[in-house]
């Protein structure tokens, strides 16, 4: 087991080293930021509105709400990644790591809307005639020939494998070690109450996952972002200069183990970067999958609500984290037992405890993890799902609910070290080929976007404007072509239903 474990330390270090991802995220980011013009600058309030307020596209075909579609989404992301993740890099690579999680955040936000844009664009409908899309259609269908192939199935298995990784054991772990520590409520109760939890709304399916979704992540990242807020204003006089440490640092390289340590500049990129990506998942193509069964009148329109949840999780949530974390100092502190610092899965939790009174600092963290955790189980289970279905067809989709969700229970009462660090690996192989992917078809999402944005800058055009604005613009034609035979297979998938 020791072998394993150093095996897949080494690989997580050269995948996320500075040779790999880490530039590879960087450029992709810049590079979509440039051609689509600065997009996630330009139009991010037309998109919160479209996503947050409107929430839906009257007329539009789909299985679920574009709200929905980011929910789940958001669901998936906003997890231990924005509790313990942001601890964990700025624990080891300093106050500056936060400032390397914005830049994923700001850049990914660009590689979020290029893959929920293709996700719809070339989405496909399965046997029970519901929407499937993703990197795993996307790669093959808008890459022609083996390239595509072999980019579309890599992305497919390593995702299968992610999923019980960091969609799963990683999240009930972290579960039920807080509610035993908090509770002391024994783990296999905790994961009990899990499994039979997530398998009573996967059994539904994405309508189900997304009604649920809508409803219960609006209210989790509220009730965190209000706590945090409230700190951060009784500290008000310490954030100016926790922002100027955090914007120091992150080209310096301070880092913090028993005090005040140096640290090379590196760390606090790579860990930044790494935290970042674990937290928002830009890049790794994993929410397009979410996004390919949204109601919308056209690629662009979900892929700039899609884009809305890259800032909600880390310009919002991982912030809020971050600026608690600098500002109460606790990503300094020393365990008084051990003389050492502080641990991630602790240090939040101390961040929030010095900053509100009482224990309710305590409470927060414990219930803000049990959600955020909980809800990225949801999330990923859907990613997983479809990527099955992608390998073995749609009748492998209920046996997955149920060992999915058995899966929950052994995850929250196992060990899980190696595991967290298979999930590393399997996070950094899914983002490889879906990066791959966005720059060689950047020029078909930056053509397509201008031209649907050059008429409706604000998203407010109805489907028959679209329909009369765009009906010259070849992709749009590939579009209403794809929807037209799709909206065919729903009905002969619906009519074989009834008749069975």
């Amino acid at each position: 087991m020791d072998s394993i474990q150093a095996l897949l330390d080494w690989l997580s270090g050269i995948i996320w080293g500075p040779f790999v991802l880490i530039p590879l995220l960087f450029l992709t980011g810049l590079y979509l930021t440039i051609r689509l013009g600065g997009l996630q600058f330009l139009r991010l309030g037309s998109a919160l509105s479209l996503g947050l307020l409107r929430r839906k596209d009257p007329g539009a075909k789909g299985d679920i709400s574009q709200f929905q579609a980011l929910t789940t989404a958001l669901a998936a992301t906003v997890g231990t990644g924005n509790i313990v993740g942001v601890a964990a890099a700025i624990g080891i690579g300093g106050p500056g790591a936060l400032f390397w999680m914005w830049v994923t955040g700001v850049l990914g936000m660009a590689s979020k809307y290029s893959e929920a844009f293709l996700a719809v664009r070339f989405r496909t409908v399965d046997s029970k005639g519901e929407r499937n899309g993703g990197p795993q259609y996307y790669l093959e269908r808008g890459i022609k020939g083996p390239l595509g192939k072999i980019l579309g199935w890599s992305f497919t298995i390593f995702t299968v494998f992610a999923c019980f990784g960091i969609g799963n054991m990683t999240q009930a772990n972290s579960i039920s070690a807080n509610v035993e520590s908090s509770f002391n409520v024994p783990v296999w109760v905790t994961g009990a109450v899990l499994a039979i939890l997530a398998l009573v709304v996967l059994v539904g399916g994405i309508k189900s996952i997304g009604r649920v979704t809508s409803a219960f992540v609006p209210v989790m990242i509220l009730f965190y972002v209000l706590a945090a807020l409230y700190i951060l204003l009784v500290n008000i006089g310490d954030v100016p200069a926790a922002f100027g440490q955090i914007f120091h640092d992150a080209f310096t390289g301070t880092a913090a183990a028993g005090g005040f340590v140096g640290s090379v500049f590196i760390m606090a990129v790579q860990f930044g970067f790494a935290r970042g990506i674990f937290s928002n998942e830009s890049g790794m193509g994993s929410a397009a999958i979410a996004a390919a069964a949204a109601q919308t009148s056209h690629p662009v329109r979900q892929g700039l609500v899609s884009m809305t949840q890259t800032f909600i999780d880390t310009i919002i949530v991982v912030t809020m984290t971050g600026l608690v974390i600098v500002t109460t100092g606790t990503w300094a502190s020393v365990d008084p037992e051990t003389g050492e610092q502080v641990s991630a899965a602790l240090m939040t939790g101390e961040a929030f405890s010095k900053g509100l009174p009482g224990e309710w600092g305590h409470w927060v963290v414990t219930i803000g993890l049990v959600m955020f955790a909980f809800s990225t189980i949801l999330g990923w289970s859907y990613y997983g799902e479809r990527a099955l279905e992608r390998v073995l067809g749609r009748r492998s989709v209920m046996p997955f609910r149920v060992v999915f969700s058995l899966v929950v229970y052994v995850g929250a009462t196992t060990q899980l070290s190696i595991v967290w660090s298979f999930s590393d690996v399997m996070n950094g192989l899914m983002a490889i080929p879906n990066l791959i992917g966005l720059v060689i078809l950047s020029g078909l999402i930056a053509r397509e976007t201008r031209a649907y944005l050059k008429f409706d800058p604000k998203l407010t055009a109805t489907e028959p404007e679209i329909r009369q604005a765009l009906h010259h613009e070849p992709g749009y034609q590939q579009w209403l072509a794809q929807e037209s035979a799709l909206d065919a297979q729903v009905q002969d998938s619906a009519s074989r239903q009834r008749t069975e």
